[in-house]
This record gives structure tokens, C-alpha cells and sequence, in this order.
């Protein structure tokens, strides 16, 4: 289905409800553990005292061979779980290894995974977020799980040998997806379980009487492998067995009582967060995925944020919330999220809106949802369907609701005035969101508002002042700026002579950083570029110098063409060196050394070119996960892409 759907299915205002739509996968009980509280609070991420148990997150393993069909009670038994997705491809690209770090998606802190610089990094892989961001664990074959745990430390490829060797390797069943590539990864490399039909697999074996028992299945797998379905009149998703799923729930409780760092805490509060909101106890949901929040946040980790904020968006959305829910999701989707993460963020929030009768604002997300993953994501496809058959129901009879709203509305920050200009004046002023006036056409040059701030110039002045939204003058022109650059992260540069000796100042005034630099870009999730002496690195808002300004060049190219002046927000810059591109971190470690005509930042990963003009990839850790042997771009993203198919969504 793609997105000329959304208006179709619509238009079908007679359409009645559908069957629920069953999310695939298989339920195995961890062991029940008596829930209890959390009431902890984030602490330094660092070096532990002894590895973190139970490595393996959640995410939903994808499916790449033919395997038996098995039920709950056949994985159970066997102590293994992994989802799979009947049309899964063959992995073309990479091998095992390969395939388990890209699904851990960064090791050493320069992105989202790792980007606040520390020294012994969890081990991570992706989680899928199936529904409003949904949960996070993967089996793990045992002798790989003990290793992860003993070393801390995340898988690294085995080689790039894999692009022509491996090519229909269809029996590597290890899961990945790029929903929480920073959690802990491990060899997923078990028996499939989790079909469609949940039918028994034919065997005429009957297990040996002496064989050992299988080793109990971690909570964070048994969540992962729950078969969800989806409500068709109120689009919520419902467990198959309750039981089971408190069964799961205990089991999370008892690995919060042994875990102590931040990203495991936050991972874990806000899987029992999802667990607890489906079993009907949206207190507790509540309270687990604000808990969450604040964990993923001490850690500085882009994508981790993002789910738990949209995890607790889903609670707040159940509890009939939908203002905050709103604004959480709006805060988490960003761009430079994978596009299966923001597709899916769409999806919920989507949901969100219906709930409020604000139909067209939810058909407006679906069809973004269904753009950004190109009509190729089945599972996600077949749950739109069902959303707008319910809001095609809805709307024949209550008709579609109110007119979408602003970013700012949703958000809930004032829209500022934009700059209008006068052409029988010739001058600047501003106007609101409704066209009126707000401050007059007075300004022979105005910069747009940034933080509720505007830096203009009169006519008969050659320096710069500063406004508020009312107009009022904050910094009068008399400072003697003669260059300025817009407010970011509450400070402006300002440059006295307007060519050099760059200073910051904040919003009364007060240099924060002395003069000194030649050239400045505005601030960006902290840090900002900047050069000296002919060399460019970058500061943070104390003004110490982050990265040594030693590099030719400081910018960001991202791998949906767009160009970040500075620092992503994983933390994360392309430098030049002598012609030569490579990576660094907030922490200005070399994470790529500028070894590359060209180094393009993706979600999980770094595209580069090789001197033969040919294209290939690095994982987070700057290790190579993809050989340079692509024509363009865009096929190693196809290549990314195909490395991270996930199996069923789960929540």
C-alpha cells in the first residue's frame, strides 16, 4: 500500500470495522520476579564494577531463511526465540558479525548509541519499535551472551569480505534493526520461532530423557516475541495472554534490581512501562516511562531519548493525555532518526490524533509514515490499513475534525514573527502567523527570530541591535556590532570589526566566550565550529575548546542530502585533513581517521568513497561493515537498509 492510500481508504467512509490484526511472534515466560517500584534516580554512565546481566535488548529478530513454524509453548520449550518476516530477503552484503554490528549500531560514543564520549561502552542493538515504540530484546545464543557480558564490549566485523562471498547466506537468522542501535548487541543466531500462523512444527523426535533443560529466556526476549494484535475500533493493542505477560513483567523487575547503569535502566523502565500500560495499569506505565525518560536522557544518547520519549508519549496517549503526547512525539521524530524509527513515530502519532477526532492531522501521519519506508514495509502497510479504515468509519459519521495543526502548536511554542518587507518603504519589519503586524516596517535589514530573539539593523545605523518579539531592544546598536549570527543554545556570536575576533555573548550582554576566532558557526546541541589560526575545530558553550583547531574543514554531510553545519545531534562531525575526510565525536576523539575523499553521516552508520570513486560503508566504531564496490550512495543505503530489516513489529 502506498501513500494514494491514505485518500482511497478515506474516501471509503462506509468501511466497518476489521478483524484485529495480529502483530506475529511467540510469548516464552522468563522467570517470575515479585514487581516492585523503581525509584532509583540516573546515575554517571562509566565504568562498572561488573559487567551488566542479561546483555540482550529488545528488538525483533528478522527473519532471513525458511525455518519450522512454532507456537508460544514450542518456543517455551525450547528456551530460544526469534521473530521472522515471511518475505524477509536473503542478506546479500554481510555475515554474521557484520550484520550483529550494524544492528548494534555504534560502539564507541560518536553517535546517538555512544555519543557522550564513554570510556566502556554497553554493547547495543537495535529495537524495533513497532508500535508506539515498541520493545526491545533479542535472543542470544548463551556462549555469545556470557562473552558480551564479560567483555563489556560490542562485537566488531569479522572483515569486509562480504559483499560477493555471502551473498544468499539466507541462514543467518541474527536480528537487527535501527530503532535502538545502541542497546546491548549479541549473536541472535537461533532457531526462528514466532510465524504468522503459529503453527507446530512436524517432528516424529521426542527429546531425550536425560537432556538438560533449556536455559531460562530473558524477559527482554519473551516481550519481543509477544504476538500483539491491534484493536481495529480504538487502534491499541492487546496482549493474547495477560498472563504471561505479567509473567514477563516480574522478569523485568527482577534484571531492574541487578542493573545499575543508565542506558540498561532506561531500556528496561521503559519496557515495563509498555508491558504494565498493555495490562491496563497505566499508573505505574506512567511512572516507569517518565523514569525511563530521565535515565536515557543522563545518558546523552539521540536515539534512546527518542524511544523513551515516544514510550511514554504511548502511556500518556492511554491515559487520555493527548497534549503531552502529542508534543513527545513531536520531539522525538527528527530527521536524523533511521526512517523506519521516524515511520513508525508518524504511525503512533497518528493514532494519537485519532483518538481526538483530529482525523486529517492522523491521516497526514500515516502518510508519512507509509513515504518514509516507500510502501515496503508490509507489517507497517497492513496496520495503516486498518487506521484508515477506522478513521474512514469515524468520519462518516462524525465527520473529520478539526484543520491540522502547526509544529508550534503541537509543540507548544509561540509561533515567532517572520520578517515582511515593505516595498513602498523599503524597509523590514515583522508580522504574526495571521498576518498582522507586530513590529513595523522599520529595519533597513532583519534577521529571522531564533529563541524569541531577532538582531536588526536601522536604516541610519551600521551596527546591530537586538530585539524580543515585541520589538523592545535587549542590545542597543551603540555595542558597535558589525556582524552577528542568530541566537543558538542562548548564545550569539558578534564580531566588533565584522571580519575576526568572533566573541559569544548571551541575550544580556555578557561575553561568555572571549574574542579570538577568525570565523563561527552558530551552536548546535552544544558545540559550535569554529576557526583559528586557519584551522578548524570546535567549542562548547564555556568556551573550552572540544576539538583542536587543527582541521581544514568542520560540516556534516547526512545521507538524506541535507548538510549540518556542525555537529549532529549523536555528537558527531566530518573533518578534513589534507583533502581527507573523516569523524569525530563531541569529545573530539578521532572516531574516522580522515582517510576519505568523501564520509557521509547515516543514522547507524558512515558511508564512504574509496579513491576508484566506488561506494561502501564503516560501522559506528569506524570498523568496515560494507566494501567499497557500490557505484553510488545510494545502493550501500539499499545495502543498510536490507542489513536492518526488522521482523514483526512489536510494542
Amino acid at each position: 500500500m502506498d501513500a494514494s492510500t491514505v485518500g482511497a481508504s478515506v474516501d471509503a467512509a462506509t468501511t466497518t470495522g476489521s478483524p484485529a490484526v495480529p502483530v506475529h511472534a511467540s510469548i516464552t515466560p522468563p522467570p517470575a520476579e515479585p514487581t516492585t517500584a523503581d525509584t532509583s534516580v540516573p546515575v554517571p554512565d562509566g565504568p562498572r564494577a561488573e559487567p551488566e546481566p542479561h546483555g540482550a535488548m529488545a528488538a525483533a529478530p528478522e527473519r532471513l531463511s525458511p525455518a519450522p513454524e512454532r507456537t508460544p509453548n514450542d518456543v517455551a520449550a525450547s528456551g530460544t526465540i526469534e521473530n521472522r518476516q515471511d518475505d524477509a530477503a536473503p542478506e546479500s552484503t554481510a555475515d554474521e558479525t557484520t550484520r550483529e554490528t550494524i544492528a548494534d549500531g555504534t560502539a564507541q560514543e560518536p553517535a546517538a548509541a555512544d555519543g557522550t564520549g564513554h570510556s566502556a561502552p554497553t554493547p547495543s542493538t537495535p529495537e524495533p519499535v513497532g508500535t508506539a515504540a515498541d520493545a526491545d530484546a533479542t535472543a542470544a545464543a548463551p556462549e555469545q551472551q556470557a562473552q558480551a557480558q564479560a567483555e563489556d564490549t560490542e562485537p566488531t566485523p569479522a572483515g569486509t569480505e562480504h559483499d560477493a562471498e555471502h551473498a544468499g547466506s539466507a541462514d543467518h537468522t541474527n536480528s537487527t534493526d535501527d530503532t535502538d542501535d545502541e542497546d546491548d548487541a549479541q549473536d541472535r543466531r537461533t532457531p526462528e520461532a514466532g510465524t504468522d500462523d503459529g503453527a507446530e512444527p512436524a517432528t516424529d523426535i521426542e527429546p531425550a530423557a536425560d537432556a538438560e533443560p533449556p536455559p531460562p529466556v530473558d524477559p527482554e526476549q519473551a516481550l519481543a516475541a509477544v504476538g500483539w494484535e491491534l484493536d481495529p475500533l480504538t487502534l491499541r493493542e492487546r496482549a493474547p495472554d495477560p498472563a504471561q505477560l505479567r509473567v514477563i513483567r516480574d522478569g523485568l523487575t527482577g534484571k531492574l534490581d541487578t542493573t545499575l547503569d543508565n542506558r540498561s535502566r532506561a531500556r528496561l523502565l521503559s519496557l515495563r512501562a509498555v508491558a504494565s500500560r498493555i495490562l491496563g495499569d497505566l499508573d505505574d506505565a506512567l511512572g516507569d516511562a517518565r523514569l525511563a525518560v530521565t535515565y536515557a536522557e543522563a545518558t546523552g544518547e539521540f536515539r534512546r531519548t527518542a524511544l523513551a520519549r515516544a514510550r511514554l508519549a504511548e502511556a500518556l496517549r492511554w491515559r487520555g493525555d493527548h497534549a503531552e503526547a502529542d508534543r513527545l512525539f513531536a520531539e522525538a521524530n527528527s530527521p536524523e532518526l533511521p526512517d523506519r524509527l521516524r515511520a513508525l513515530l508518524h504511525e503512533h502519532a497518528g493514532r494519537c490524533c485519532f483518538d481526538q477526532g483530529r482525523l486529517t492531522e492522523a491521516c497526514l501521519h500515516f502518510e508519512r509514515a507509509l513515504d518514509l519506508r516507500h510502501g515496503e514495509d508490509a507489517q507497517l502497510n497492513a496496520r495503516v490499513e486498518v487506521a484508515l479504515d477506522a478513521v474512514a468509519e469515524r468520519a462518516a459519521a462524525d465527520g473529520f475534525g478539526p484543520a491540522p495543526r502547526r509544529p508550534e502548536e503541537v509543540l507548544g511554542t509561540p509561533c515567532p514573527p517572520v520578517a515582511t518587507f515593505d516595498e513602498e518603504q523599503q524597509l523590514w519589519g515583522y508580522a504574526d502567523a495571521g498576518g498582522e503586524m507586530v513590529i513595523a516596517h522599520r529595519y533597513a535589514e532583519a534577521q529571522p527570530f531564533h529563541e524569541g530573539l531577532a538582531w536588526v539593523r536601522r536604516p541610519e545605523a551600521s551596527r546591530w541591535a537586538l530585539i524580543d518579539t515585541s520589538g523592545a531592544a535587549l542590545i542597543e546598536a551603540n555595542n558597535g556590532y558589525r556582524a552577528v549570527v542568530p541566537f543558538s543554545d542562548g548564545l550569539s556570536w558578534v564580531s566588533m570589526d565584522g571580519k575576526s575576533r568572533w566573541m559569544a555573548v548571551d541575550r544580556m550582554n555578557i561575553v561568555k566566550i572571549p574574542p579570538g576566532y577568525e570565523e563561527a558557526r552558530p551552536f548546535r546541541n552544544g558545540l559550535a565550529a569554529v576557526r583559528q589560526n586557519g584551522g578548524w575545530g570546535a567549542v562548547d558553550l564555556t568556551g573550552e575548546v572540544v576539538v583542536p583547531t587543527r582541521y581544514h574543514r568542520l560540516g556534516t554531510p547526512l545521507a538524506d542530502g541535507r548538510e549540518v553545519d556542525g555537529f549532529t545531534a549523536d555528537g558527531l562531525a566530518v573533518v578534513e585533513l589534507a583533502g581527507r575526510r573523516g569523524v569525530v565525536d563531541r569529545a573530539g576523539r578521532v572516531v574516522v581517521p580522515p582517510a576519505y575523499p568523501t564520509v557521509v553521516v547515516h543514522p547507524v552508520a558512515f558511508l564512504v568513497a574509496a579513491e576508484s570513486g566506488r561506494w561502501g560503508a564503516l560501522d559506528r566504531r569506524g570498523e568496515p561493515l560494507i566494501d567499497p564496490v557500490h557505484p553510488g550512495r545510494a545502493a550501500v543505503v539499499a545495502e543498510i537498509d536490507r542489513l536492518l530489516a526488522d521482523a514483526s513489529p512489536v510494542l
